[in-house]
C-alpha cells in the first residue's frame, strides 16, 4: 500500500479551456495494464472546456456548485453537487460552470488503447452552444 504523493495543481491550457480551470490528479495508472485516471477539476464562474470526446467514455461527479454539460445535438443539462453524469465513448461534449459560482467535479476515465485518443480535443464552445 502507498499514500500517493501530492502533485501540484495545474492550470488547464487556453487551447482546451475558456476561463480559469484548475486540475489536481487524484489517481493515475501505476502498472501497464491499469487505465483509470481520476482528477479533481475546479472551474471559475463561467469557465468551460472546448468540445472534446473520450475513447472509453467518462464519469463526472459534481462535488460543488452547478455544472452544465452539452452535446452536439444541442442538449444542455445542469448537474448539481452529489450527482454523477456518464458520457459514452466518442460522444462530443463540453463541461462548464454556471456564470454565478464556482463548480468542481471529479473526472473519471480510462485510457484509450492508443493514449493519444484517450481525450480528443476539438474547437472552442460558442456562446450559442452554451445556451442549447
Amino acid at each position: 500500500m502507498n499514500i500517493e504523493p501530492t502533485t501540484p495543481t495545474v492550470k488547464n491550457p487556453p487551447e482546451q479551456f475558456a476561463g480559469d480551470v484548475w486540475l489536481d490528479v487524484v489517481a493515475a495508472p501505476h502498472e501497464d495494464d491499469q487505465r483509470m485516471t481520476v482528477a479533481l477539476v475546479r472551474f471559475a464562474p463561467g469557465a468551460r472546456t472546448a468540445w472534446h470526446s473520450h475513447a472509453r467514455g467518462q464519469y463526472l461527479r459534481v462535488t460543488q456548485g452547478v455544472a452544465r454539460f452539452g452535446d452536439r445535438d444541442g442538449n444542455v443539462i445542469e448537474v448539481h453537487a452529489g450527482q454523477t453524469l456518464y458520457i459514452p465513448p466518442g460522444q462530443d461534449h463540453w463541461h462548464a460552470a454556471g456564470g454565478d459560482g464556482f463548480m468542481e467535479h471529479l473526472a473519471m476515465l480510462e485510457s484509450g488503447d492508443d493514449p493519444a485518443t484517450t481525450t480528443v480535443w476539438k474547437e472552442h464552445v460558442s456562446d450559442e452552444d452554451l445556451e442549447g
